[in-house]
C-alpha cells in the first residue's frame, strides 16, 4: 500500500499525517507515509485543496480532515 498525505505543512496537513500513522498502527498494518508538500505534484492528482490523501495513487479525500473511521475504511 502507497500513501500519500498532500499539503503543504499546514496544522491539519500534519494531523491527517498522524492520524494515517496511528490508524495503520491500530490496524496492524505497515505502509510507507509519504509527505507531499509541492504544488505541482500536488495539482497532478486535481487536488486543488488541502490536506488531502491518495492511497495507492487514488485520491480519497481532499478539502478537509477525515474521521478516524473513514481514515480506517479507507485504509482497511
Amino acid at each position: 500500500m502507497e500513501i500519500k498525505v498532500l499539503g503543504a505543512g499546514c496544522a491539519k496537513c500534519n494531523q491527517l499525517e498522524g492520524l494515517v500513522k496511528q490508524t495503520l498502527q491500530e490496524l496492524g498494518k505497515e505502509a510507507k507515509v509519504e509527505k507531499v508538500t509541492d504544488f505541482p505534484t500536488i495539482m497532478s492528482f486535481g487536488v486543488m485543496a488541502t490536506p488531502a490523501l491518495v492511497v495507492d495513487g487514488k485520491v480519497k479525500v481532499s478539502g478537509r480532515l477525515p474521521s478516524a473511521a473513514e481514515v480506517k475504511g479507507f485504509l482497511g
